[in-house]
Formats: structure tokens, C-alpha cells, sequence
């Protein structure tokens, strides 16, 4: 009798165990963010080739689905715009991807195609001013280099305005 009365306890224990396993696991692996590739802005029909929102501040652990909304775009990272020791990824044209962040920084992306259209957008990951002034001076040409010239002037400025208010 005391040998049931313990492989229910030992049952009861495995299944409590098993549920917050899970729950820590749903925690850890973080919000799920949508970044569309588009030929138009949606919010300024001027705008061509564009990644909205064109930058996203998103938690450590967290995942950006990139979502191929108009054919033929890609994300890719773009050299020395990323936190020391991040590796870079490059998705396949015309296929959604995705992308989850595990560490501090401000992350530079492109859609390799369209990069001199400025198909260009910045992930601010927690902490991003860890590497934000290094990857602020990156050296860019063209489009992009307006369009991330135009980005980064907006996350110093809200960042003065309220640190809080940045894109999430």
C-alpha cells in the first residue's frame, strides 16, 4: 500500500515538474516580432523597397519573423553592424525567416537586392547601445546610407525624448 501511495507521489512530483519545465520554456523562448519586406510603404507611398517597421526594439530571447509580403526580398545582415561575436544570417529570397536574438546590441540588416534602393532596417536588442555608436558609423553609401542616417537620428531622439518610447 505505501509503495502506490508513493509511485503517486513520485507521479505527481514527474507532472509538476514537467509543467513548470514548460513553463520556463514558453518564457525563455520569448515574443515573436514581424518585420514585413515590402516594395511600398504602407504609410508613405513614396517610399519604395522598404522593411517596416523599419527598426524594432525587441527583448533579449526574442524573435523577429521576417515576412516575405512582396516577392522577391531577403534579409540579410550586414558586416560590422552586429554585437561582437553575433554571427551573421542571410535568409533565401522570397522565403519568410526568422531570426531570434540572444544577445545585447544594435543589429544593421539589408535586403541584399534592393540595398541600394536603402532596403535597409536596425534591431535595438535589450541593451542596445552596447555597440549603437560603432554600428552608427559604419560607413554606407547611397540610399541607405540616408535611410540609416534618417533611423538613427530617430532613435537618438527618442531615446532623448523618453528611452521607453522606442519602436517595440
Amino acid at each position: 500500500m505505501w509503495l502506490s501511495r508513493l509511485n503517486v507521489t513520485i507521479q505527481a512530483g514527474a507532472l509538476v515538474l514537467a509543467v513548470c519545465m514548460l513553463a520556463a520554456t514558453a518564457h525563455a523562448a520569448g515574443k515573436v516580432h514581424v518585420v514585413k519586406m515590402l516594395n511600398k510603404s504602407t504609410t508613405d507611398r513614396k517610399e519604395r523597397m522598404v522593411f517596416e517597421p523599419s527598426i524594432l526594439k525587441v527583448s533579449v530571447g526574442d524573435t523577429v519573423r521576417f515576412v516575405s509580403t512582396d516577392r522577391g526580398h531577403k534579409s540579410a545582415s550586414i558586416k560590422r553592424m552586429l554585437p561582437e561575436g553575433v554571427k551573421r544570417w542571410t535568409s533565401r529570397i522570397g522565403k519568410d525567416f526568422e531570426m531570434t536574438f540572444d544577445k545585447n546590441g544594435t543589429y544593421g540588416y539589408m535586403c541584399t537586392p534592393h540595398y541600394g534602393m536603402g532596403m535597409v532596417g536596425l534591431i535595438l536588442v535589450g541593451d542596445y547601445r552596447v555597440n549603437f555608436e560603432e554600428v552608427a558609423k559604419k560607413r554606407q553609401r547611397g540610399k541607405a546610407k540616408k535611410r540609416f542616417d534618417q533611423m538613427f537620428a530617430e532613435v537618438r531622439e527618442t531615446e532623448q525624448k523618453k528611452p521607453t518610447d522606442l519602436v517595440n
